[in-house]
């Protein structure tokens, strides 16, 4: 990347007359963001999605960054980036919907099956709970979050309010807890996270899967008291 004075008098300038040639220098320059955000969603997904598409549906989100982007607001560009970036990837992705319905309603089942036991019981379900109730064994429900982890690009950015999302993290079991907190916050993979817990990456991938699942039910639950 340019160095920050650089940047700095690219965006004075881009500001100054709209240049297009201004806003490809500072597509240029923040052209690894759409790289990094497509690798990590890439890591997610079925071997079938070709990186390089996630990289120009991303370059897309960066784009409409840029031209969207106000400096006055106080909100890194980096941040506003990756979240844009993110969204136009995704939304590329729902349209091609390339999740089997299959896959989607057995993540809504899993969900409510949570939030219903959740309510129920006043902590987390454990797994031979939610099992139970959806009607399927423990190793079934293993075999669906496996499926759900390869398809879903649920993410905890996509939510939209910090507070009620700080509060269900710090509820969640703690090995779950652990996971979405290196994921998310320290930014390990989930090779990583499977390294320092000591399971294999398919295991990170289900207690992931499992955590937002958590999460969505756990937020739409506190939606629903508002």
């Amino acid at each position: 990347m340019a160095g920050d004075t650089d940047t700095q008098s690219l965006w004075l300038e881009y500001r100054r007359n709209g240049d297009k040639g201004v806003r490809d220098r500072l597509i240029l320059t923040y052209a690894p963001l759409v790289k990094y955000v497509a690798g990590r969603l890439g890591s997610g997904l079925p071997a079938h999605v070709d990186e390089g598409d996630l990289v120009s549906y991303g370059l897309l989100g960066l784009i409409g960054a840029i031209e969207r982007y106000d400096p006055g607001r106080d909100i890194k560009f980096e941040t506003y980036a990756m979240s844009r970036i993110k969204g136009a990837i995704i939304d590329e992705l729902r349209a091609l919907d390339w999740v089997p319905r299959s896959v989607r309603a057995r993540a809504r089942e899993i969900e409510r099956a949570i939030a219903d036991l959740e309510s129920k019981l006043g902590r987390a379900p454990t797994d031979e709970e939610i099992s139970a109730k959806i009607g399927i064994s423990e190793e079934e429900l293993e075999d669906s979050l496996t499926d759900i982890s390869r398809s879903s690009i649920a993410a905890l950015d996509e939510t939209e309010t910090r507070e009620a999302l700080a509060d269900a993290i710090s509820r969640l079991p703690e090995r779950e807890k652990l996971v979405v907190t290196l994921y998310y916050y320290e930014e390990l993979t989930l090779r990583e996270i499977g390294e320092v817990l000591g399971v294999t990456e398919s295991r990170v991938s289900q207690l992931h899967t499992k955590a937002i699942l958590r999460l969505k039910a756990r937020l739409a639950g506190a939606a629903t008291r508002a």
